[in-house]
């Protein structure tokens, strides 16, 4: 008799509790209508322990109102980035819990909120990342994506910025959910400058952009191809692999990528770039012939193998591969630039030769060679940087690397002619 008693006793104590978790929702919906998001956060705390034993449409009922309070809280800017992040947790807890029970008398309404504290977290991403404070930055685009899973751009990003914070643990992880998920991130972007703004608009399709064009609000209609970045995820899953001493996993990863993408040229040279760390010369040098082989007149390929070759001091190959690239495509400005960076590092060891000098007669005359070589570096750059000004003559780090060439080189007519069109001040 004492137990069923004891039953009876705690059926009536979890009715009671469900009633009081009930007032204290209604006394928080109160609250936060009359703008008291404050006390509504307080008074919700109080069932906040009771909520585990609650049914799922009472669990529903309290996250949804809890996602409310803490958006309102963020909204009026106290603890923000504390209060979006309850928020979003909130109102993912509300979905599931609907899912669970099988209603969806929140998750509508939650929608549009939903999409609030998406674009808030990224927005507030993207400030943090401009202050370099790149562990929150990306633990706030993880959080976006979580809030909107079929956006994965926001993944591949968190994952980035993990690699930015120098948290590689939590980047790998996240790489992992990108591998597992064939995540290629290519696509198309359609774009036409706004006639108002002077500003590059974004479309979903062509048929969209074409219409504002023939409309007259927009002009210049251009369309640009995202490259897969199944390349960039695996590089960087290999390289944090490979720090951790975890080379075979690392070529293990790669070589699953290419059997489940073997038309992805990205990544082969992944792969090159990580028998390149491991000094097998061998394998490195085979598998670029591959990436040849495949397409010998894709100029971003190429260009590519002349960054890797750079990355390697094989300069006489890196200037072979950056000269063919800019072969298939003369309006290549990446080339360009990377051709005069290459030329320009042979500076470096001029200049430690320069400063070790004397003034002997011996020494002076070590000295005037050695600044003909530096000038000749100088003179052979020109070219290239010239050309990158004519194809991105909004390019300021090229005109200033220009300017410096000129001022060292006493070139004053064409610095002067440079200052004036772009308006740009040099450091030397």
């Amino acid at each position: 008799m004492k137990s069923k008693y004891v039953v009876l006793a705690s059926a009536l104590f979890i009715s009671v509790a469900s009633f009081a978790q009930k007032d204290e929702i209604k006394a928080a919906e109160k609250a936060i209508k009359k703008g008291n998001s404050q006390e509504a956060a307080t008074i919700l705390q109080g069932a906040e322990s009771l909520i585990a034993n609650a049914s799922d449409d009472e669990k529903a009922q309290f996250f949804f109102v809890k996602g409310n309070i803490y958006l309102d809280l963020a909204n009026k800017k106290i603890d923000t980035d504390k209060n979006l992040a309850a928020a979003a947790a909130a109102y993912l807890n509300l979905v599931d819990a609907e899912k669970a029970s099988g209603k969806s008398k929140y998750t509508s309404d939650a929608a549009k909120s939903i999409i609030e504290i998406k674009y808030k977290l990224i927005n507030s991403a993207i400030a943090d990342s401009k202050i370099e404070k790149n562990s929150d930055s990306a633990k706030k685009l993880y959080d976006a994506y979580l809030l909107d899973k079929k956006d994965t751009l926001n993944l591949y990003y968190a994952a980035s910025t993990y690699v930015n914070a120098k948290e590689y643990d939590q980047a790998l992880k996240i790489y992992q959910e990108l591998k597992e998920m064939n995540y290629s991130g290519k696509g198309i972007n359609y774009l036409a400058v706004n006639k108002i703004t002077d500003a590059e608009d974004l479309f979903t399709t062509a048929a969209e952009r074409d219409k504002v064009v023939k409309m007259g609000t927009h002009e210049k209609p251009t369309t640009e191809v995202i490259p897969s970045k199944r390349g960039e995820i695996f590089k960087n899953m290999a390289l944090i692999l490979v720090d951790a001493g975890k080379t075979e996993e690392a070529k293990k990863a790669i070589e699953e990528a290419r059997a489940a993408n073997p038309e992805d040229t990205s990544l082969i040279l992944t792969q090159a770039n990580l028998y390149l760390q491991t000094k097998d010369f061998d394998t490195y040098k085979k598998l670029i012939n591959e990436v040849l082989a495949k397409n010998p007149n894709d100029a971003d390929l190429v260009f590519n193998l002349g960054v890797l070759s750079a990355n390697a001091k094989d300069v006489v190959n890196a200037e072979k591969y950056y000269a063919r690239a800019l072969e298939i495509n003369p309006k290549y400005v990446n080339a360009y630039i990377n051709m005069a960076a290459l030329k320009l590092e042979a500076e470096g060891p001029i200049i430690a030769k320069m400063n070790k000098l004397g003034n002997s007669d011996k020494d002076m005359k070590s000295y005037a060679v050695l600044k003909t070589e530096r000038q000749n570096i100088f003179k052979s750059v020109i070219p290239y940087l010239e050309k990158a000004m004519e194809v991105d003559s909004k390019n300021e780090d090229v005109a200033n690397t220009l300017l410096n060439v000129y001022s060292a080189l006493e070139m004053t007519a064409q610095k002067k002619a440079l200052e004036a069109k772009n308006e740009v001040v040099y450091y030397f």
